[in-house]
């Protein structure tokens, strides 16, 4: 199906990360903020895992943008951490992705917990205040949901025949 529509793959990893952008902003109750995973990160290690050759990562850095105008945080925030996970991931994408899913959740632990601290280094240039060590907790809870998110996402590239 998307073998001879290049538009179909593009329109399918753009509604995954419309999907992650709603999630990432989809309203909790207070005590539950520190726990939900980092969506769009999550979605943008798997197509990166997936598709290395069509993630670009211009386009991931305009995607944080959109975000942090989204979420009201520092403009650059998101777009300097995808950017820094994509370009880890996109240097390791061979050898993670034939890891087991438990393994691959660790990697994602660490790629997340580098996003976090990312994100903590610009607040505290912004003048915001730091949290502390609760900023591995979203690292943590990205682990915890990465089998979910890369069984979903495999099953949406199957059932669009995505392929390199």
């Amino acid at each position: 199906m998307s073998a001879g529509r290049p538009w179909v793959t593009w329109a399918v990893i753009a509604s995954t990360f419309l999907v992650a952008m709603l999630l990432s902003v989809y309203p909790l109750p207070i005590g539950w903020r520190w726990w939900r995973p980092e969506f769009v990160l999550m979605v943008a290690i798997y197509w990166i895992f997936a598709q290395p050759l069509r993630m670009s990562l211009v386009a991931l850095c305009l995607l944080g943008v959109f975000q942090d105008v989204l979420e009201g945080t520092p403009l650059g925030q998101h777009g300097l951490a995808l950017v820094i996970v994509a370009y880890i991931c996109l240097l390791s994408w061979q050898r993670v992705r034939n890891y087991s899913l438990w393994q691959q959740s660790c990697w994602v632990f660490v790629l997340i917990a580098i996003s976090q601290l990312t994100d903590s280094w610009v607040q505290a240039i912004s003048g915001m205040a730091i949290s502390g060590p609760e900023f591995l907790i979203p690292a943590f809870a990205s682990a915890c949901f990465w089998p979910v998110c890369y069984l979903i996402l495999e099953f949406v590239r199957r059932r669009y025949q995505i392929i390199q």
